[in-house]
């Protein structure tokens, strides 16, 4: 059983501090969205039209922990500052979901979107087989549910079942191998090219995240070179300072973060 520690409120949503039964810290994040933001591709941007942030109802996403700490040390992750870590259970990864679930009315079976993400603590592909596990725990009680799992490219990693529901998202930062080296210092990762040759049978497109540092980070030929603009989406995210990324003097990155309030 998890335990709830603190929480974090803001307009759209909450991030919660749990705990393991052994004492391990774990994150998850629960948020809504207006269901329109979905086609942020048709619409070519993500801004919000109004001061109506949407409901549970519309676009309901909850972002779970693979892991309590991570051994990747991402340069800008809040996650290298714990000393230990773990990989979670499939139990516990699965508990993250219906712990965020029980805070609500919402039946997420009726909303329009109901999404997990794989995107808070840890790498999800170094504990792929309780993932997997939990997706299918998720799905058996929610088959609307789509799975995004979010990973750096671990090499040798097996994609033939990502299809459908599930949607890998490249969290690759920067357009540039050896700047990526830096950001990500974990040597058992995919090159770029080696990145753009992974081919799913998900529903939606593969995306590649960047957490751009600084504007040479993004380089238009090297994307153009490597990823098929059919198969691909590019989303940029800001750097959310903290201790790791200021020890690191990243400052606050090329894109704007800005909470909603």
């Amino acid at each position: 059983m998890l335990k709830e520690i603190r929480k974090k409120e803001f307009a759209n949503g909450a991030v919660y501090a749990l705990e393991t039964e052994d004492g391990y810290p774990i994150e998850v994040t629960d948020t809504f969205l207006p269901f329109y933001t979905k086609n942020a591709i048709g619409r070519k941007q993500n801004l919000l039209q109004s001061n109506d942030l949407g409901s549970r109802a519309e676009r309901w996403m909850i972002g779970v922990s693979t892991m309590s700490g991570c051994p990747v040390h991402c340069k800008f992750c809040a996650t290298g500052q714990l000393k230990k870590w773990r990989k979670l259970t499939d139990r516990e990864i699965a508990e993250q979901v219906f712990f965020v679930i029980m805070k609500h009315e919402t039946d997420p079976k009726k909303s329009k979107e109901f999404k997990i993400n794989y995107t808070r603590m840890g790498e999800p592909f170094l504990n792929i087989d309780a993932v997997k596990q939990a997706i299918d725990t998720i799905s058996s009680l929610y088959p609307n549910a789509h799975h995004y799992i979010s990973t750096i490219g671990i090499k040798n990693s097996d994609f033939s079942w990502i299809k459908d529901n599930i949607t890998l998202q490249f969290s690759i930062h920067a357009l540039n191998d050896k700047k990526r080296d830096w950001l990500i210092p974990y040597s058992k990762k995919m090159t770029l090219e080696e990145i753009g040759k992974v081919r799913t049978e998900s529903a939606l497109k593969t995306t590649l995240n960047m957490t751009l540092v600084d504007e040479d980070d993004f380089n238009i030929n090297t994307l153009r070179r490597y990823f098929d603009n059919g198969r691909f989406f590019v989303k940029l995210s800001p750097i959310n300072k903290n201790t790791i990324s200021d020890s690191n003097s990243l400052g606050s990155g090329v894109i704007v973060g800005k909470n909603l309030k």
